[in-house]
């Protein structure tokens, strides 16, 4: 028998890997303006697992088990509604008979074409008719699983906000017939940032997760990994912005090992054992990063730079520091201002600021600090502020910024580290 919570973790794990897959397979199946139909399959399938496997046990592949059931669910679902005129236009021609729907199927749920299924799905999502941020959020709620939360925090928003951009981008997909397939030409490079920015969001949500109970989520950051892997894999969507992200996913990847202890508590970049960063993520990391940039673009590379080379970059020189003192803060504080460049926003001005602190001192990182917008409501920015202050000896505004970081923390953990560094500032 399988305990609740084994099963409990199991189909967590296997919704989060699994269920963009299938959706993307039956999307592809009944064309993308059925996405609910086969994400009610998708909801259906999931729950008769629980079921089944409560009292039957883990089947040897619970992933094989779910799509055979899934493909299985399609086929009565097309049969007991006589549903065949809803097949997407590229299959139909396939299925002019019964006995020809469940060959036809079992094609499409070979690897290779669950494969293709899920680019096609990613950029049929970011298709340019939908507004960037309902790309973004439709990417990751079909495809990567993640809940309404989770994307509200990734966008510094509001649930119920991320629920009308989810709506209305299906709403989006229907009006404009939007195809299930990977765009060419310039239309592929436009497409492709946002897919890129999907992936980039989903990998900062399993980093620093908003979940209460799980600072870390490690099963987010491996799908972003595998999705943008998968991106490398396609000689269309290999480009030098793919690359540069799949390093950065490896150089951060690489310290997720050594974040926190064995309590769970955590620790900071400074504190970490640099001998439990995972070293083969690393090669990995420069490997990507040295062939992101196209040869032909070798004497100019500023031609191909994007945001996620930038960030690589500093992540790699982490990765290179012999020790948290040795690391160039210089040179990451110099890229940080360029990144504000290419990407400007308030997280990006933190992290910059944080690199004053190190590179000149804590009182020009607070001077850098004050004169950000936008980030009244994320803990990390008042925790930094709190730190700057106590560093330069200004208690009294150091408390009032740790306690509303304090307040505004998500989870345990974080609330604990903020209350550490409360507790190094005097009481006036």
């Amino acid at each position: 028998m399988v305990t609740e919570h084994q099963l409990q973790s199991v189909a967590a794990h296997l919704f989060r890997h699994e269920s963009g897959k299938i959706k993307a397979v039956l999307s592809r199946i009944l064309g993308i303006q059925q996405l609910e139909t086969a994400e009610d399959i998708v909801q259906d399938t999931l729950l008769q697992a629980m079921h089944t496997w409560s009292y039957k046990g883990l089947p040897a592949n619970p992933a094989a088990w779910l799509m055979k059931s899934a493909k299985n669910r399609a086929i009565d679902l097309l049969r007991r509604q006589n549903r065949f005129n809803q097949i997407s236009p590229e299959y139909a021609y396939l299925l002019q008979t019964d006995s020809e729907l469940e060959p036809a199927l079992d094609q499409l749920f070979l690897d290779h074409e669950i494969r293709d299924s899920q680019l096609r799905m990613i950029f049929a999502c970011c298709h340019p008719a939908i507004p960037h941020e309902s790309q973004v959020a439709l990417t990751l709620k079909t495809l990567c699983g993640l809940s309404n939360a989770e994307i509200a925090r990734a966008f510094l928003s509001s649930e119920e906000t991320i629920a009308k951009r989810i709506y209305r981008a299906k709403e989006k997909i229907n009006s404009e017939s939007i195809p299930l397939q990977v765009p060419a030409g310039p239309a592929l490079t436009e497409r492709l940032d946002a897919v890129l920015n999907s992936l980039y969001l989903l990998f900062n949500e399993g980093y620093n997760s908003s979940h209460p109970e799980q600072l870390i989520r490690e099963d987010l950051c491996a799908e972003s990994m595998r999705l943008c892997h998968l991106l490398t894999e396609n000689k269309e969507t290999n480009r030098p912005g793919t690359r540069a992200l799949l390093s950065l996913i490896c150089f951060q990847s690489s310290r997720l090992g050594a974040r926190l202890d064995d309590q769970g508590q955590i620790i900071l970049l400074q504190y970490q054992d640099r001998s439990n960063w995972y070293r083969p993520l690393i090669k990995k990391g420069f490997e990507y990063l040295d062939t992101s940039i196209p040869i032909e673009d070798m004497a100019d590379p500023m031609r191909s730079i994007t945001p996620y080379h930038l960030e690589a970059v500093i992540a790699s020189l982490h990765a290179a520091a012999p020790s948290f003192e040795k690391t160039n803060w210089i040179k990451i504080h110099q890229l940080y201002h360029l990144l504000l460049q290419y990407r400007p926003g308030p997280v990006v001005a933190m992290n910059k600021a944080i690199a004053a602190a190190y590179a000149f001192g804590s009182r020009e990182a607070l001077e850098e600090l004050l004169k950000i917008e936008g980030l009244e409501k994320y803990y990390l920015y008042h925790a930094c502020l709190g730190e700057m202050y106590s560093n330069n000896g200004q208690f009294k505004e150091a408390r009032l910024s740790f306690e509303k970081a304090l307040s505004l923390a998500p989870n345990q953990r974080e609330r604990e580290l903020v209350q550490q560094k409360m507790a190094t500032c005097p009481l006036l």
